[in-house]
């Protein structure tokens, strides 16, 4: 009786526990599975209950969502933040007014409750004409649809127009979809209408520089264009366009269907906003940028190149000195001023940023030949480039507008407070009295000490982001370098000594292979070395030599002369090894 309780509270637990782990794994299924079927989902449910929406502040809080996010992205990008944010929602009054007076212009018509642009109408008049800015899309209905999305390309929606070309300025809302109430009843503003109202209520009857991607050219941008036109009646509205390039993923556009979208979250979990931006500042705005490994590569391997750059003068001119200028020093400034004048030339020509790195990037190498040719280089010189050059890259972005010293800031937190400044007095000092330590270790070969000094430069120094770099002129050079990366640096060459000791021990392997064999074939008798290629020979005469090939075809005298000569070689090898034996060496 005893047991059978027993066995029964076991299995009673062992159910229980059964159907806890089966709880937990059923909660892990439904949740992936909602989470893997979300869009279908939430596309049968609009359909279900779609129509039963009728509160704003649903569609409000997405797009308040969504624009926290944006902002969040932008301010780990170091985006400065807009003088003006306009919400289309806010804006509903002046979008209204926008869209009556193009009607009152005689350019845009009501048809069911939706006002559609007269793009034939707008087209006839002489001051002006539809598709400015790519002429040869006119009539393009594929475009035109994309561009309008499901507002008007419905059945029943192409039936209220005139002609296929006229597009939605207002449109009637069905039951579920956002709706404000309006002159021609309860709808929501057309996609392109929206641009030209928000715009036209800060910026007034004209815009001096108009910016979007070159997908937007038409029918996004031109049609902003007519509705601007035809509202303010007069040809022009924006001075200049700029177009920029699209972003693609490994040499495909982004897009879900292929699942190589990126968001900027990911992209900055592999690198740092300001590589991020090297990236699109070593091409061209214009162009379409590829964002891959090799992209990158390019991107982490010019902050490399410029940090050192950085790190290497502010080694200098902490001994900040006035010194006369030779021949040395006016050749570097005189490209010191060639590239600044290059620089702004090549901005004002169409933003060129991708001259303006490689200009920066001639110029730094410029000062690293001067640094290298010179033992006492002019500080001050060093430091007006080393400043100039952390301007531009403020101007860019690529640095915090907050910062106030030279080079990259170490990480965000030195932004605000130049750690730089308040510990380098400490750290050299450390540094300092450690290489006196070790130049004494040296003279009284002190092994155990000198190995501490390393341990110190390699080991301990690089966990607080230390670099210290010892130096044939008498001081070592202390470097303030970001934690993480110093690590990296440390463990890739950590891994460049393995794989050195590991081809040193290869070559040793085969070196010692390539001994054996050698010493192997000096054994070998000469009258016997041929006869061991069976292979080749088939019959030889007295001394060993072959006079018939595997064949037996006989061997020709040039062959039998060659042979002769291999015999010889190998006769007086083998006499070597033999005399070495009898006088005991082996």
């Amino acid at each position: 009786m005893c047991f059978l309780s027993k066995r029964n509270l076991f299995t009673k637990f062992h159910l229980n526990l059964s159907m806890d782990v089966f709880g937990s794994f059923a909660i892990i299924f439904i949740q992936a599975l909602l989470r893997e079927a979300r869009d279908p989902l939430a596309n049968w449910l609009d359909d279900i209950k779609g129509s039963t929406v009728t509160e704003h502040s649903i569609f409000n809080k997405l797009s308040q969502h969504w624009e926290a996010e944006y902002h969040k992205d932008m301010d780990a990008l170091n985006v400065l933040k807009p003088n003006v944010l306009t919400r289309v929602s806010e804006y509903i009054p002046e979008i209204i007014a926008f869209v009556q007076g193009i009607i009152g212009n005689g350019f845009a018509y009501e048809s069911n409750g939706s006002v559609y642009f007269d793009v034939s109408k707008f087209d006839k008049q002489e001051k002006h004409f539809y598709a400015k800015l790519v002429p040869e899309a006119y009539g393009d209905t594929s475009s035109l649809e994309e561009g309008e999305g499901d507002l008007s390309i419905t059945a029943d929606k192409l039936s209220e127009k005139k002609s296929a070309t006229d597009f939605v300025l207002w449109k009637s809302s069905k039951a579920g979809e956002p709706w404000w109430d309006s002159p021609w009843g309860k709808g929501r503003p057309g996609w392109h209408i929206e641009c030209s109202a928000m715009a036209s209520a800060i910026h007034g009857k004209s815009l001096d520089i108009h910016t979007g991607g070159v997908d937007l050219k038409f029918p996004h941008h031109d049609n902003e264009l007519a509705q601007a036109e035809a509202y303010f009646d007069k040809p022009y509205w924006v001075s200049y366009f700029l177009h920029s390039g699209h972003l693609t993923i490994a040499g495909c556009k982004m897009s879900k269907s292929l699942k190589n979208f990126v968001t900027i979250q990911d992209a900055l979990k592999k690198h740092s906003s300001r590589q991020l931006r090297l990236a699109f500042l070593l091409h061209s705005w214009k162009d379409t940028l590829d964002y891959s490994d090799n992209t990158m590569n390019m991107a982490v391997q010019y902050e490399k190149f410029l940090n050192e750059f950085f790190l290497n003068v502010k080694c200098r001119i902490r001994s900040y000195s006035f010194t006369k200028w030779f021949n040395s020093e006016l050749e570097l400034k005189e490209k010191f001023q060639f590239a600044k004048d290059s620089i702004n030339i090549a901005l004002c020509d169409n933003i060129d940023t991708r001259t303006v790195l490689d200009l920066i990037r001639e110029l730094v190498a410029n000062c690293n030949v001067y640094m290298n040719q010179r033992k006492n280089p002019n500080t001050v010189l060093l430091s007006e480039i080393a400043k100039y050059i952390t301007k531009m890259f403020i101007i860019f972005g690529a640095i915090s507008s907050s910062y106030d010293s030279i080079g990259f800031p170490i990480d965000d937190e030195a932004v605000s407070k130049n750690v730089e400044e308040t510990v380098m007095p400490y750290l050299e000092i450390l540094g300092n009295f450690r290489e006196k330590v070790r130049n004494c270790a040296k003279t009284l070969k002190a092994n155990d000490i000198l190995q501490e000094c390393d341990r110190l430069r390699d080991d301990i120094l690089p966990n607080v982001g230390v670099r210290l770099e010892d130096s044939n002129e008498g001081a070592c050079k202390v470097k303030l370098v970001n934690r993480e990366e110093l690590l990296k640096e440390k463990e890739i060459k950590k891994k460049l000594e393995l794989e050195k000791i590991l081809e040193k021990e290869k070559r040793k392997t085969e070196a010692a292979a390539v001994a054996a064999v050698k010493e192997a074939q000096k054994r070998i008798s000469p009258n016997d070395m041929f006869r061991l290629e069976k292979d080749k020979y088939s019959q030889f005469d007295d001394k060993g030599l072959p006079t018939h090939d595997a064949e037996g075809k006989e061997i020709s005298k040039r062959l039998l002369k060659k042979l002769q000569k291999l015999q010889q070689a190998q006769e007086k090898k083998y006499n070597e090894y033999v005399t070495s034996t009898q006088n005991g060496y082996l």
